[in-house]
């Protein structure tokens, strides 16, 4: 997996809480080789971390990221990398965590 680590700095605070809501997550999210993504703030800057099945896939997105940040936000820069180590808690509910167990069946 790889990912494309994008920050920003917002502009205007509201819409490019609106852009990203209504825009950008839709379209990341529908990006062939697209398998999680995090927008982060922190007072004006923006930090984006969308994770890829693929280097190929990614280095697609980081080719369109420019032209896809908003007039709410400045690009400030994007780079590819590779994804070294991926922790997440599953849920109960998740069926992933019965076959993990060998819980399932």
């Amino acid at each position: 997996m790889h990912a494309v680590v994008v920050t920003v700095t917002i502009n205007d605070a509201e819409a490019a809480q609106n852009e990203l809501r209504d825009k950008l997550v839709p379209w990341a999210s529908n990006t062939p080789g697209f398998v999680s993504g995090y927008w982060t703030i922190k007072g004006d800057s923006g930090l984006t971390m969308l994770i890829f099945d693929s280097e190929d896939a990614a280095n697609r997105m980081s080719d369109q990221a420019g032209s896809a940040v908003p007039d709410a936000m400045t690009l400030e820069n994007v780079e590819v990398r590779e994804v070294a180590a991926h922790a997440s808690r599953a849920t109960p509910a998740d069926p992933h965590v019965e076959a993990a167990t060998g819980a399932a069946d």
